[in-house]
């Protein structure tokens, strides 16, 4: 399946699973990297959901890391690491890409945005992240900053729960940003738990449940049930806390 119906940067990605040499250790135990055999990326953004715990943070590392990306965040440029916990996945995908080189690339990890922030400040780029240090913002402001500010166009960007630290409307402005930046040549492969954010349109929704399957928007566990907390608060209440 050819999600791309252009040229955009990242096609596709296939595990090789003729190197793995046990199916018991870590990540290849897991039920979703079992029963991966490849993943098609749409052309302009996919998004990759599921409970926590479902790995979806693990694939989209391997991803990140796969296209010489910082484990922890950052570009090709950054190479910090406060704890090497990622797993080894990255070396057994291949990926399938398209002969345009994105002239931008950013790996966004919230589980290590403070330390990315550091590193911005050590490395005195913070210039091109709205001119002032992350860490003198709040944690909101700085991940906005982040978006507004570092995401530049013409860039494959891959965003492990972006919305970690925003707020609904900030969540909002995000699309309008994604949305900016996919008119001006730009690729996103995102992790999240957001039904506001996975609401953009001119995407694909992967929904992991021990595999990867293909949903709706409005098949979403992750709208289903706040959708029914917001029609229901009263009820909901009630059931979780007497």
């Amino acid at each position: 399946m050819d999600l791309l119906g252009g040229n955009q940067y990242l096609r596709s990605i296939e595990l090789k699973k003729e190197k793995i040499k046990s199916s018991v250790r870590y990540p290849f135990c897991l039920p979703v990297i079992k029963n991966l055999t490849s993943l098609n990326f749409h052309s302009k953004v996919t998004f990759i959901v599921g409970e926590n715990g479902s790995d979806k943070s693990t694939i989209l590392e391997a991803i990140a890391i796969a296209y010489g990306l910082n484990p922890e965040g950052g570009t090709k440029n950054f190479n910090f690491a406060s704890k090497e916990t990622h797993s080894d996945l990255n070396e057994y995908i291949k990926l399938v890409k398209d002969f345009i080189k994105p002239k931008d690339a950013f790996f966004f990890r919230a589980e290590s945005f403070y330390n990315f922030a550091t590193n911005v400040d050590e490395l005195e780029v913070s210039a091109s992240y709205g001119g002032r240090s992350l860490h003198s913002q709040s944690h909101g402001e700085s991940f906005f900053s982040v978006f507004m500010n570092r995401l530049s166009g013409k860039g494959l960007y891959i965003l492990d729960e972006p919305e970690a630290a925003l707020s609904p409307a900030r969540q909002m402005s995000i699309i309008t940003r994604m949305h900016d930046l996919v008119q001006n040549d730009s690729q996103f492969i995102i992790a999240t738990h957001s039904p506001i954010i996975m609401a953009y349109p001119d995407s694909i929704i992967y929904e992991i449940k021990d595999e990867l399957r293909i949903v709706k928007y409005e098949e979403t566990e992750n709208y289903n049930v706040m959708k029914s907390f917001v029609n229901n608060t009263e009820s909901f209440l009630n059931i979780l806390i007497g």
